[in-house]
């Protein structure tokens, strides 16, 4: 399910923000529903779960075809783009095989449309240019039952993330799942501060 808080402004596209706004979204990405009361405004909760997200084909069209859009018309269309718009964004995943699980992965490839096919070189290292896309303090809250040695093979892959995802800062907290939704209003309440 795709809900915005109360209140909150219509948001469409990448154009649909004044530039002067348009880097002032906060967006929680969850592989699960949440039980969240966002009273704020500039929140966006997005539940993965609900939504119809088809895989990547690996076809490059959102980079030669239809340059920053997919070609796939499904419901990763409209949340793509909140991914790029955000300032600070939550995303909530069960840790599978030291990864995120199928319904974050799938999603987060789906993504690649806010990157171009353009290289440049990050600590020496090759990296995709962004599409317009808003620097991130993310938190990635991580749950299951996580073995250490997943636990250190998903911090790694967090870090490795984070160069491509545009982070500029990234927190990787490893929770219990019954405990997410507190961990998540938790690190929602330190926007505020």
């Amino acid at each position: 399910m795709y809900k915005k808080a109360p209140n909150s402004k219509t948001v469409t596209g990448y154009n649909s923000f004044k530039r002067k706004e348009w880097y002032q979204v906060k967006l929680i990405m969850s592989d699960k529903p949440l039980d969240l009361d966002l009273n704020r405004e500039d929140v966006i909760y997005i539940d993965l779960s609900s939504l119809n997200i088809a895989n990547c084909t690996g076809c490059f069209g959102c980079w030669t075809k239809t340059p920053g859009r997919c070609v796939i018309r499904d419901d990763a269309v409209k949340v793509y783009p909140k991914i790029a718009e955000s300032d600070k964004l939550i995303y909530v995943s069960r840790v599978k095989y030291g990864g995120y699980d199928t319904i974050m992965k799938t999603m987060l490839e789906r993504a690649i449309p806010i990157q171009q096919a353009f290289i440049r070189i990050v600590g020496g290292e090759t990296h995709h240019v962004q599409r317009d896309v808003a620097e991130k303090d993310a938190v990635i809250i991580a749950y299951g039952d996580i073995s250490e040695q997943e636990r250190e093979l998903f911090k790694r892959l967090i870090g490795r993330n984070a160069r491509n995802m545009n982070f500029k800062s990234y927190n990787v907290i490893f929770s219990d799942e019954r405990q997410v939704c507190s961990v998540v209003k938790d690190e929602v309440a330190k926007w505020e501060e």
